[in-house]
């Protein structure tokens, strides 16, 4: 296999052994020099099969640009229909922490249930990174909510962790964590109320530069893209502050066909900041504009809303093949925005 040199979009990325690279929904962990890529695996999920997930796979890189295969770090588990992990299960978005005082790395996962709302967290733990992992909590309801899209933060000077999740089609909930990250103390805050799809934000990433926190967001549009927001705050609870959209220049109010799902500083560079995306529709014939979508979904759940003809919303979507991508975060006047570039290099920033 020829080596990566570069970040570069439009193909399909393969790993070392030439494989697809199956890491959906995925987050980076930064460990003794190496890099670590976790997310979805869906190598045997089809449009016309039961199974959703394939565990939780990870890869590994020195350089950022070639991702060694090294397999499943949470297994599905094939033998309890009823597990959380079992591939039938809707298993989504990853992520874990590694918590100084208890010295566990702490993985959560959202699992989808039934209907729209019912959401929640299954918690797992592992004294090393790269697992086993053990499940300690399923059906988790952090303060009592269920539990949308996520992502965990922890404080670097005093270790305090945090969640920031969609409570689902309505609003955006910081909730501060217990001490063994494993579950939220009960104090919360809430953030970007809406009332609906696809106003209602999801998928918050969470990054801090500069002494603000700053969080991306999408639209509820499934696996549609829409745009994505900023918003900024001074503090872990806010409050935040709408700066907008965030990608700039970007066809049909889609985020460049994507979905971010986390932030990733990069380590050793100054101002480095790289907002990881999935481009979960990557056939044409499948994709639609942000304004047919939108329409689609305001009808499903506005009761006052137009009825439109809902047969334009695939429901073959094929999430094995979906992409990435990778760009940096720009910042104007310490408001950040995404530019659409081919190829970009590590090197080229300082």
């Amino acid at each position: 296999m020829n080596q990566n040199q570069s970040i570069r979009h439009g193909q399909v990325w393969l790993d070392t052994e030439g494989k697809p690279i199956q890491a959906h929904g995925g987050s980076i962990f930064f460990e003794n020099d190496t890099f670590y890529w976790y997310g979805e695996n869906k190598e045997k999920t089809r449009s016309n099969n039961d199974i959703w997930h394939w565990g939780v796979r990870c890869y590994a890189s020195k350089d950022f640009y070639n991702w060694k295969d090294l397999g499943n770090i949470i297994e599905p588990e094939l033998k309890d229909v009823n597990s959380t992990l079992h591939p039938s299960k809707h298993l989504d978005r990853p992520h874990i922490i590694y918590n100084r005082f208890t010295q566990k790395y702490v993985c959560w996962v959202k699992i989808m249930g039934e209907g729209f709302f019912e959401q929640t967290i299954t918690v797992l733990t592992s004294d090393q990174f790269l697992g086993p992992y053990k499940i300690v909590k399923e059906y988790m309801r952090p303060c009592g909510m269920y539990c949308g899209d996520f992502d965990l933060v922890v404080e670097p000077s005093d270790g305090k962790g945090y969640v920031y999740f969609s409570r689902p089609h309505s609003e955006v909930i910081c909730a501060d964590l217990t001490e063994d990250y494993c579950s939220a103390t009960g104090y919360y805050t809430t953030h970007i109320p809406e009332k609906w799809p696809p106003y209602a934000r999801e998928a918050p990433a969470h990054f801090f530069r500069r002494g603000m926190h700053y969080l991306f967001s999408s639209g509820t549009t499934g696996y549609y893209p829409n745009p994505t927001l900023i918003h900024a705050g001074e503090t872990y609870h806010g409050p935040f502050v709408n700066y907008g959209k965030a990608h700039h220049d970007a066809l049909e109010n889609t985020s460049f066909n994507s979905q971010i799902s986390s932030v990733f500083m990069y380590p050793g560079k100054k101002d480095l900041y790289i907002a990881l995306a999935d481009r979960w529709i990557t056939d044409a014939a499948q994709s639609l504009p942000y304004e047919k979508s939108s329409a689609a979904f305001e009808s499903i759940c506005n009761p006052d809303a137009p009825k439109v003809d809902l047969s334009c919303l695939h429901m073959d979507i094929d999430t094995s093949k979906a992409g990435y991508v990778w760009l940096p975060v720009k910042f104007d006047r310490d408001v950040p925005y995404l530019e659409w570039q081919d190829e970009w290099k590590v090197e080229d920033f300082m």
